[in-house]
């Protein structure tokens, strides 16, 4: 059993614990971060909050030799993400690692085979973090190794079969790589029953409705239909500058275009859509689909702005995946990889990238730069070496000077970052050639605009979207 971190204090009145009887059940147990904490604290020792916070990178050293981190002495770079921290071990419990920050960073009682980590393993910048779980689950645990691209097809194509039953499944279409791999996935499990919706919502990245219809509807025999809804969404943002409210705008609008759209499907009962965990979870605060514990970071319109009055049944084949397992599940479809290593597009699309009011003129702007910002990328050979990255419009000017006078203009944000899960990621440290080049091109070539500057902020304590 594993006991997840979370955003409360293990301390605090009214904390959620976790049921006592699992502690003697004679099950391994692992907790992390708050689950190590509360853990600690229902045991017998003690937790108080740290004279400082640790977010992000820190190291360890490994005091005691263990099955779960290895020898003595080892010390890796992890990721931490607390503010309160272990005081006093229960008995019966030893050390295995500190960090600066944190006496008590790795803990174990083995005997029993309960260990406790205050860093986060599952992270892409935890060190090693991947052979820290396989030693747990694998070795304490002696888990064999089931979860493999094959294996997860064979039981989604099953699943969607026995839900679906015959009846008609719409999915909606936006080209990312969640959605293209859940068309892939529907398309091998009932054909003819999928029908794809593709709304262009006039908020896409250059040239993307045409190159979604070419991929699909020329390449993979998907049926898809397009929708130009640009005027209907554009007029709902009109004033908008609340980034939620202009995903629950957005995500209201799409169910209404795929209920309008549903209409002239004949026996659609379903609507299918690309939402993964990383959704889930971030979202869990609205979705209705988590534990009801997770702290709401953003509403996504695919998995938040559901109206309950939506005649559809709702089909997420990959919502127990993170990223780079649909990555994974794509290849194993035998997706072209220049559409399985497409940088992540949010649903709202580029709504979420201009900060304040969304205008068209604004979306204008923001495509071109981000369109050079990827050409620069590609030509410097580091698009497959960051995981995602994009341009943002920010709602403010700054004084310029073009043409040898005063120009009073807007500012582009660019951002790129590193991951594999997209629940943690790290800025990416682009060569400054890249972003000298891409500065002045976008400078010299997208009117309005005469200052770019590059965000190199982690997640956390920042997300990967601006808003």
């Amino acid at each position: 059993m594993i006991l997840s971190g979370g955003p409360a204090s293990a301390f605090a009145e009214g904390a959620r614990r976790a049921p006592p009887e699992i502690f003697d059940m004679g099950k391994p147990l692992l907790g992390i971060c708050y689950g190590m904490q509360t853990m600690v604290a229902q045991l017998g020792g003690a937790v108080a909050q740290a004279a400082r916070g640790e977010y992000g990178r820190a190291r360890i050293e490994s005091c005691a030799d263990s099955e779960l981190l290895g020898a003595r002495s080892v010390a890796r770079e992890v990721w931490m993400s607390h503010a309160d921290r272990v005081t006093e071990l229960p008995p019966g419990f030893k050390a295995l690692a500190a960090s600066d920050n944190a006496p008590f960073a790795a803990v174990a009682d083995e005997a029993r085979g309960f260990f406790g980590l205050q860093f986060h393993p599952e992270v892409t910048q935890t060190e090693g973090g991947s052979e820290v779980l396989s030693n747990f689950v694998h070795g304490v645990c002696g888990c064999a190794r089931e979860w493999t691209p094959a294996n997860i097809v064979a039981r989604a194509l099953d699943e969607i079969r026995e839900q679906t039953r015959g009846e008609g499944v719409i999915l909606g279409l936006s080209g990312g790589v969640d959605s293209s791999v859940a068309a892939a996935l529907l398309q091998r499990a009932i054909g003819a029953q999928l029908t794809c919706i593709f709304v262009d919502t006039g908020l896409l990245r250059m040239n993307e409705g045409d190159l979604v219809m070419q991929t699909f509807a020329e390449h993979l025999g998907v049926r898809v239909r397009r929708v130009d809804a640009a005027d209907e969404f554009f007029a709902r943002l009109k004033g908008v500058t609340e980034p939620e409210r202009k995903r629950k705008i957005i995500g209201n609008l799409f169910i209404e275009i795929f209920e309008r759209e549903a209409a002239r499907v004949e026996d659609a009962k379903w609507l299918a859509q690309g939402t993964i965990y990383p959704d889930v979870i971030e979202s869990a605060g609205d979705s209705g689909g988590g534990s009801g514990q997770a702290t709401l970071i953003k509403s996504h319109h695919n998995v938040g702005g559901l109206p309950q009055r939506m005649r559809l049944k709702l089909l997420e084949p990959l919502r127990d995946l993170f990223k780079d397992e649909v990555r994974a599940v794509g290849r194993e479809l035998g997706l072209p990889e220049s559409l399985i290593a497409r940088h992540p597009f949010p649903g709202p699309g580029l709504a979420v990238r201009i900060l304040g009011e969304v205008r068209r003129e604004f979306a204008g702007v923001l495509r071109r730069a981000d369109a050079i910002f990827m050409e620069e990328l590609q030509n410097h050979k580091m698009h497959s070496h960051v995981s995602q990255a994009f341009a943002v419009f920010l709602p403010v000017k700054s004084v310029g000077v073009t043409g040898d006078k005063r120009a009073y203009e807007h500012v582009i944000a660019l951002r790129a970052v590193e991951t594999t899960d997209f629940m943690t990621a790290d800025w990416a440290r682009l060569p400054h050639a890249l972003l000298a080049s891409a500065s002045a091109r976008i400078c010299n070539e997208v009117p309005g605009v005469s200052r770019v500057v590059y965000d190199i902020s982690a997640k956390p304590p920042a997300t990967i979207e601006w808003e």
